[in-house]
């Protein structure tokens, strides 16, 4: 687990556990990470429900459900990973109310707007590039994914999107535990290069609701969701991003039917705002 580039957190990280862990789903694509002494927040959407956030060209989205907790309640953060730049996945609260100290992993794209703003810790990656994060005896290695957040011409006016891979171990050893999350994207070729490159992946989080733009798809529907998690084949998935918006329009009791049908159930963990998944990571 070595990398171009080293993310050095200062705080002591002594015992850390690596047995077991939990994600605590705040709302939309926002959820609290932790493990192996590292809190990780991703994807920062506090706006509240009957608010509007704007997706650019004159677009724009009301939410229709609270988050789980406000931003002043979250425990203190090691860093925010976020998949790209856009309003319902970092919002003008988070822009607001985030510490602008507090270390940033996302696209350029997003990184570039977010040192206009003030925040002094960002660190930006291209797809495939990975950046170790190091805290006391623990090491996570953060790789950015390929994501296509719309087809064809759509895809090249919304903001560029990364998915995530999360290797967590301990120091001079091998990873411990992956976790993947999707980001913004629908299934596409280069998804299918993720599994092959990192096997065994224990928990993926998948970005559904089968949002439409212009009537057009940029986020996974039921089936393109279904299709992803065998894709990716994780000991658990566990679906997000799928009720807060007025443009999501594939429901998750249909991908929960689909799953259903598909005799997959076993493999997924449902979450609703404010639930916390505890997992167990047994020894590689």
């Amino acid at each position: 687990m070595t990398g171009r580039e080293a993310l050095v957190l200062p705080r002591r990280n002594e015992d850390a556990d690596f047995g077991s862990g939990s994600v605590f789903f705040v709302g939309n694509a926002t959820v609290v990470v932790r493990y192996a002494g590292f809190t990780i927040l991703t994807d920062p959407n506090f706006l509240h429900a009957g608010d509007h956030v704007h997706l650019g060209y004159g677009l724009t989205a009301k939410r229709l459900k609270d988050p789980a907790v406000e931003i002043e309640d979250l425990p203190p953060l090691d860093f925010v990973l976020l998949s790209h730049l856009h309003g319902d996945h970092f919002d003008r609260v988070a822009e607001r109310k985030l510490n602008k100290a507090t270390p940033i992993i996302s696209t350029r794209h997003a990184t570039s707007y977010l040192e206009k703003v003030g925040f002094t810790k960002t660190h930006s990656l291209k797809i495939w590039e990975p950046i170790d994060v190091e805290k006391g005896e623990a090491k996570l290695r953060v790789t950015a994914l390929p994501g296509t957040h719309g087809p064809g011409p759509l895809g090249a006016v919304l903001p560029p999107v990364m998915g995530s891979m999360l290797e967590f171990g301990r120091m001079g050893e091998e990873a411990r535990m992956r976790m993947y999350i999707s980001g913004d994207t629908l299934v596409h070729d280069r998804l299918r290069e993720i599994p092959r490159r990192f096997p065994d992946i224990d928990l993926a989080m998948l970005h559904l609701g089968g949002t439409r733009v212009l009537g057009i798809f940029v986020t996974m529907d039921a089936g393109q969701g279904l299709e992803a998690m065998r894709i990716m084949d994780a000991r658990t998935t566990i679906p997000i991003h799928y009720n807060d918006y007025t443009r999501f329009e594939s429901p998750l009791e249909d991908f929960k039917r689909a799953v259903a049908n598909a005799g997959l159930d076993d493999r997924v963990h449902y979450l609703s705002h404010g639930d916390t998944y505890g997992f167990e990571v047994p020894a590689r």
